[in-house]
């Protein structure tokens, strides 16, 4: 489901150049309502994930059209948001328990890599293809307020039959 050479940051609600990835993967028929409540379900479950408390950043998934088909029958949903541990130190402990949920479970990771910025950081991309989604994760430790930058994005939806996409 990863095919995003993207070199933007994952979970920066500023960042209005994300790319989603092309040749996405048919993620079956639903309401733009149905598919963003299953996005949001795959963050809460990422927030479970860490382990450790801390605050999530707004603002909420989006949608988009899928790259070559038709934007009023076909859409993707994205939700880029922050997790800022209540303890700093937790950063480490919130990423080694996302490594390890996300190798189980439907999950698979498809890269683990330290990126080019200057203090490069981890990146943790996988897969759960049931769920048809891709998340994206970069631990950004050494800001002075360290947190997870996660990027949830959905495979390609085709509306039902008398519904149109709901572009947010």
């Amino acid at each position: 489901m990863t095919e995003n050479d993207s070199t933007g940051s994952p979970g920066n609600p500023t960042d209005s150049t994300e790319e989603i990835p092309v040749n996405l993967p048919d993620a079956g028929t639903a309401t733009t309502e149905e598919a963003v409540a299953a996005v949001k379900e795959v963050s809460s479950e990422l927030y479970r994930f860490a382990g450790v408390p801390g605050n999530a950043s707004e603002p909420g998934p989006g949608v988009k059209e899928c790259e070559g088909k038709d934007p009023d029958t076909y859409f993707t949903v994205y939700h880029p948001w922050n997790l800022a541990p209540a303890k700093p130190g937790d950063i480490d402990v919130a990423m080694e328990n996302l490594k390890k949920k996300l190798n189980s479970g439907g999950w698979v990771t498809k890269g683990l890599y330290h990126d080019n910025s200057p203090n490069k950081a981890l990146n943790l991309v996988a897969d759960n293809d049931a769920k048809k989604v891709s998340v994206w994760i970069v631990q950004y430790s050494e800001d002075t307020t360290p947190s997870l930058g996660i990027n949830v994005t959905s495979g390609c939806y085709r509306v039902p039959e008398g519904h149109t996409v709901d572009h947010f």
